[in-house]
């Protein structure tokens, strides 16, 4: 047996781009920054170290949430990974990309130029029906904290 399943949550690096494929489904690509927090062996510092990650999210839910992301939006996703492998000018080239399966707003609404922002996932509301959710405390863990 094998698990392929990842949740993330950052900012995105820019705007979301809708495309189609040939036959016509919809194909929403994004790219999400996620920090990793590490301690700087020489200075003993704690430090962010930030992780690109291409996502993508295939079908009309691609297409209705569009017009709610822009660069900068933070967002939960979940999500397996998949990899990718194709030639380009006589080059072999690969990536590994989280294929969303779900994905939840965390900016608040009035930090979006676009409407409807919400902190709700779009799987089951519309953005319209979304209701308030306070934000949820910043918390922060430390490899130290973690007991193994």
């Amino acid at each position: 047996m094998s698990i392929n399943r990842v949740v993330i949550s950052g900012n995105l690096t820019r705007d979301p781009e809708l495309r189609s494929t040939a036959s016509g489904l919809p194909v929403l690509g994004m790219g999400v920054a996620v920090n990793d927090r590490r301690r700087n062996q020489s200075t003993g510092e704690w430090e962010d170290f930030p992780n690109f990650i291409d996502c993508t999210m295939f079908g009309p839910r691609a297409e209705s949430i569009v017009r709610f992301l822009q660069k900068g939006s933070k967002v939960a996703i979940e999500g397996k990974l998949r990899w990718s492998q194709w030639e380009r000018d006589g080059q072999k080239r690969s990536k590994i990309e989280v294929i969303i399966d779900e994905i939840e707003f965390l900016s608040p609404r009035d930090s979006s130029q676009h409407s409807g922002g919400a902190s709700s996932s779009f799987a089951n509301h519309s953005a319209e029906h979304a209701p308030e959710i306070p934000p949820a405390p910043e918390v922060t863990v430390y490899d130290e904290d973690i007991p193994f």
